[in-house]
Parts: C-alpha cells; structure tokens; sequence
C-alpha cells in the first residue's frame, strides 16, 4: 500500500538518444504491491519530447496539464489537459510538448516496460 504526493517522488533526467527535456518519476511499481505494472509521470518542458521508438508491450497515457502531440503509426494525435490514449503493442510511437509550459502525462506500463533493479 502507498498513499503519497508527487512532490515526494524523486526526479529523475532521462536521458538517451531522442530525448530532450524529459523528467520521470517512477510512483507506483511492484516494490508499493502493484505487481506486473508501474505508474509513472513523466514531464517534458517546452520543445521536450520522448525517443521515437517501439516495443512489444502496451501503454495507456492520461494527460494532466500542458499540451502536446501523441505520434502513433504516422498519425499525430493533439492532446491536452484530460486527454487519454491507448498505445498497443509494436506501435511506433513518440510524445511531444507542443505548447510553451510543461507537459505532464502519467504512463502506465507492464513492468518489463521499466527497468526497475
């Protein structure tokens, strides 16, 4: 069990190929209980974005503020503030910030779809 704020959370650069101004912060995983998957919250500040990239495994996005762009198989999908998206399996994908203040989504994985040691 957890109950806590995302101000508790550690902050984390991510980093890699493809990836600019991107934070993570890993909020709910197998270690709190939640076998099998992780929530986490991701922020891009203005002109981040995630790597262009694909993977055997699904996500489910909900956006909580800012603007952004979800790229899904050559489609470019707008999101805001409430937005949600399903991201299947195999599906090359990236997400955008769009807009000129903070894009935060949380992203819900497997858990082979994080590294967690």
């Amino acid at each position: 069990m957890i109950v806590s704020h995302i101000d508790q959370v550690e902050k984390k650069a991510m980093l890699g190929p493809g990836v600019e101004k991107a934070w993570k912060q890993i909020c709910i995983s197998p270690a709190e209980g939640w076998d099998g998957y992780v929530m986490r919250v991701f922020e891009l500040e203005p002109g981040g974005k995630a790597p262009a990239h694909k993977h055997s495994w699904p996500h489910i996005n909900y956006f909580l503020k800012g603007e952004g762009i979800v790229h899904i198989d050559g489609t470019d999908n707008v999101v805001k503030e409430g937005s949600f998206s399903y991201i299947p399996a195999d599906s090359y994908h990236q997400i955008s910030n769009s807009g000129n203040e903070v894009f935060q989504f949380i992203c819900i994985v497997p858990k082979e779809g994080e590294y967690i040691g």
